[in-house]
């Protein structure tokens, strides 16, 4: 009885620690890419979790990806511009915005919008078609 004493404050004292160490604020290490559910030629970083697609939607395509310690005040971090360039995307730097960044590629565009927690990578259906179809002919 006497050791259970003991045992209980040293328990508790590691469930603290590990409900803290949880709840953390991690930031993503942008080292690994993969691409997008939407556009496979779009990267995402892996560390990423899909929540939410709308493919139903007529007029766009978008997923949803929950990424703890990415912020919509703050810019997108330069190693994943270089690595979104490194895939062969230019930004349209006129329609873009320090949360909201455009894209384009090969006659195809994507909307990268950062929220606190989560981004979206939006692609508008109509030019996707457009652009399918252009391709189709050449």
């Amino acid at each position: 009885m006497q050791r259970l004493k003991w045992l209980f404050p040293g328990f508790l004292l590691c469930m603290i620690m590990l409900i803290l160490a949880g709840c953390s604020d991690t930031k993503p290490s942008w080292t690994s890419f993969e691409g997008a559910l939407n556009e496979k030629n779009f990267p995402v970083p892996k560390e990423a979790n899909k929540t939410d697609r709308t493919a139903d939607n007529p007029e766009m395509d978008y997923v949803r990806y929950a990424l703890p310690g990415i912020k919509e005040n703050q810019d997108i971090p330069e190693v994943y511009l270089n690595e979104i360039a490194a895939w062969g995307w230019t930004e349209e730097t006129k329609q873009s915005t320090p949360s909201k960044r455009v894209f384009i590629k090969d006659r195809k565009m994507v909307q990268l919008s950062v929220h606190d927690g989560f981004f979206t990578i939006l692609v508008p259906k109509q030019q996707k078609a457009a652009a399918d179809t252009s391709l189709d002919i050449n």
